[in-house]
């Protein structure tokens, strides 16, 4: 019987939506809910960066770019590269936000059958592409603290691991690896020759110390970042790769026939946002930080986070999925864990919002959690 042309590629069964979609559809029917599921900035792009992009329309520059990104942007961005990692004339790749260069670099180097080894809990997204493009996701336990370390990956490699995938701070624990942790991981990656992909695109979400990369210190290491949380330009779809110059050839390739380029007008935006000083914002978050985790601590099981701008607490009795929904029940949005995890014992609370909603939603949330207990 011949195949319905209309029927959906099997492929499609690996995927499951989201469930922080579900929980923003569920949102927009609410009357004003607490919304702890937002996961970018409150903040608005700065308007340094607006008047970039409109500029850069008036000007014209409206058509594609050259698929790798306007050279103006690159060179900036290798001249940061430069500074923060001793890296000189790194190879550079403009996407179209971080999750573009993460589908890129996962289709150009994961084969069929190919193990990528993954914190649990992990970026919602890293799961699904890995499955969606023929790999095999492996998933490293690191609760209760949620540390990422090489004697936890170690009995997770076998002959089929290509690469491992870092994401420090960690959405959605707030997890950041300490510099003795990367350091033992790339210590890992040489004696097993891996691929090492780190996101990044929280790291200057990073509260109590500067932020260690793995960036500039192994050859086979690939940096993701982008514009969207510093610069609250989540809807602007603007990120950046570097690495292997062989990966980001590659990745430029695979680009041309898929995304084409980053929006061009963005890019221009890019190059004002480098500019900025952020770090007001920044020690806004970190005060938001010590507000949520102060209001939590007594009724949760709670890891204090060290950067990006969430927190991970444990359901009480880890019933998860039933916390949750009486949560939304009583207006207050959050995420259960199972989104981010393969087991759903937690829930994802984001702090992008003002103190004094923090404030009443951990309210709400402690009381429950007393109730439940």
């Amino acid at each position: 019987m011949p195949k319905d042309p209309c029927a959906i590629a099997s492929r499609m069964d690996l995927l499951d939506a989201s469930g922080i979609r579900k929980v923003f559809d569920l949102a927009a029917k609410m009357k004003d809910p607490i919304n702890f599921s937002i996961g970018q900035p409150d903040f608005d792009v700065p308007e340094a960066a607006k008047e970039a992009a409109i500029a850069a329309i008036r000007q014209g520059h409206n058509r594609y770019t050259q698929t790798q990104g306007i050279g103006e942007l690159r060179g900036r961005i290798a001249e940061q590269l430069l500074r923060d990692f001793g890296v000189r004339a790194p190879a550079v790749l403009i996407t179209s936000g971080t999750s573009g260069g993460l589908l890129l670099a996962l289709l150009a180097a994961v084969d069929e059958g190919d193990e990528v080894i993954i914190a649990d809990p992990y970026f919602v997204m890293y799961k699904h592409l890995v499955n969606l493009i023929g790999g095999r996701p492996v998933f490293v336990d690191t609760y209760p603290d949620f540390r990422f370390t090489a004697e936890r990956i170690r009995p997770h490699l076998t002959p089929r691991t290509r690469l491992l995938l870092l994401n420090s701070p960690c959405n959605p624990s707030g997890a950041v690896l300490s510099r003795q942790e990367i350091d033992d991981i790339l210590d890992l990656a040489r004696r097993h020759d891996l691929l090492l992909i780190t996101d990044e695109i929280y790291s200057a979400f990073c509260y109590d110390g500067p932020f260690a990369s793995a960036y500039g210190r192994y050859e086979k290491t690939l940096l993701l970042n982008g514009f969207s949380k510093t610069y609250a330009m989540t809807g602007w779809r603007l990120g950046y790769a570097a690495g292997p110059p062989d990966l980001i050839q590659a990745m430029t390739m695979l680009q041309q026939y898929s995304f084409v380029c980053a929006p061009s007008m963005v890019q221009y935006a890019g190059l004002a946002a480098l500019d900025l000083d952020m770090s007001a914002e920044i020690a806004e978050f970190r005060r938001r930080r010590d507000v949520i985790f102060g209001a939590l601590e007594e009724d949760f099981e709670v890891t204090r986070p060290g950067g990006a701008f969430y927190i991970f607490p444990q359901a009480p009795g880890g019933r998860a999925q039933e916390f949750v929904a009486e949560a939304i029940r009583r207006n207050v949005l959050i995420i259960p864990g199972g989104v981010f995890s393969e087991r759903d014992t937690h829930f994802r609370i984001s702090f992008a919002a003002d103190v004094a909603t923090l404030e009443r939603g951990a309210e709400v949330l402690c009381r429950l959690a007393r109730e439940m207990a």
